[in-house]
């Protein structure tokens, strides 16, 4: 029987990017299928009234010196991106539509790997175009429908539910309604998402 947990991530947490490479690993490795759960962190923090990262010079100049020491650690191609904050609205609608055509995960890899490794301005429309014409996707109409009203109240919608289940940050992982926050607790993840 393949099992399934969720996975809460934005694409904005180099964090994030850590955790993605490492279960996609574990996945292929233990017949475990994880569900990706698009958020909006910004929305989350707020409601969570938690400060970002990126707000805090101390905490952000550290989490770079962190994340490649994990990176190192695990073996994953990193680049902390120079034009960190990348703001990740538009994106996060986009995996939205990405879900419903059937495409999520290649695009879920690409925005990351174009963030993470490869150091690319997704803050910039035209990189973002050019992403989604590499991955053979219409940019204007894709963009379009990604930014349409029902799609804009569903990422909303799914940022409060995590709230509601207790999610505060990105990433964590909620498996057997048990939940685990940050990529430095997927090791207990994977112990419980075995069971």
């Amino acid at each position: 029987m393949i099992k399934q947990f969720e996975f809460y991530f934005d694409f904005a947490s180099p964090y994030t990017y850590i955790a993605h490479k490492r279960i996609r690993k574990f996945e292929k490795e233990n017949s475990i299928k994880m569900k990706y759960m698009p958020i909006l962190l910004g929305g989350l923090l707020k409601l969570s009234g938690i400060k970002p990262n990126a707000d805090i010079p101390i905490k952000a100049k550290y989490m770079i010196k962190d994340c490649k020491l994990w990176a190192v650690k695990n073996n994953i191609e990193f680049r902390f991106n120079n034009y960190f904050p990348i703001m990740t609205l538009t994106l996060m609608r986009c995996v939205m539509i990405a879900e419903k055509k059937g495409f999520a995960q290649n695009f879920i890899n690409k925005v990351f790997d174009s963030i993470w490794k490869d150091g690319l301005n997704l803050n910039d429309n035209n990189i973002v175009e050019k992403l989604l014409k590499n991955l053979d996707i219409n940019p204007k109409l894709f963009l379009l429908e990604a930014n349409q009203q029902k799609n804009k109240d569903d990422l909303k919608k799914r940022t409060d539910d995590a709230h509601k289940k207790g999610v505060f940050g990105v990433p964590t992982f909620l498996i057997n309604n048990k939940m685990f926050w940050g990529q430095d607790r997927l090791e207990f993840a994977f112990i419980e998402a075995k069971k």
